[in-house]
């Protein structure tokens, strides 16, 4: 099996209201056990804002660390899913199930270099 990260891209800003935020965890949440019970989940997490990024490199042979994200823009990756699929176009029906849960905003597939 091949392992593929599902990457949900989000904009900067607030997150919306319960109201409409509500409904799509409760979606989301259904997708991640439909992913569960077909065992294809790996693992899943939620990313806290660019803001609270830390960037570390290296500068003159010692490690410095900056403050906020590598790359700024207007959008993020807010979150993302670990699967185990056969191939490209199963994990891609599983980003359609994510998208469709997370109403409008995109998810990248990309499937992890070495997976077998």
């Amino acid at each position: 099996m091949k392992q593929y990260v599902l990457s949900m891209q989000q904009p900067d800003g607030a997150p919306p209201p319960p109201e409409i935020l509500d409904p799509i965890m409760r979606d989301l949440g259904a997708v991640e056990q439909e992913m569960r019970d077909a065992g294809v989940w790996v693992f899943s997490g939620a990313l806290q804002s660019p803001s609270q990024a830390r960037v570390v490199r290296m500068r003159e042979g010692e490690p410095f660390t900056t403050d906020g994200p590598y790359a700024e823009g207007k959008e993020h990756i807010g979150g993302f899913t670990i699967i185990q699929a056969p191939d490209l176009d199963a994990a891609l029906e599983w980003a359609r199930k994510l998208a469709g849960a997370v109403a409008l905003l995109p998810i990248e597939v990309r499937e992890f270099q070495g997976s077998v």
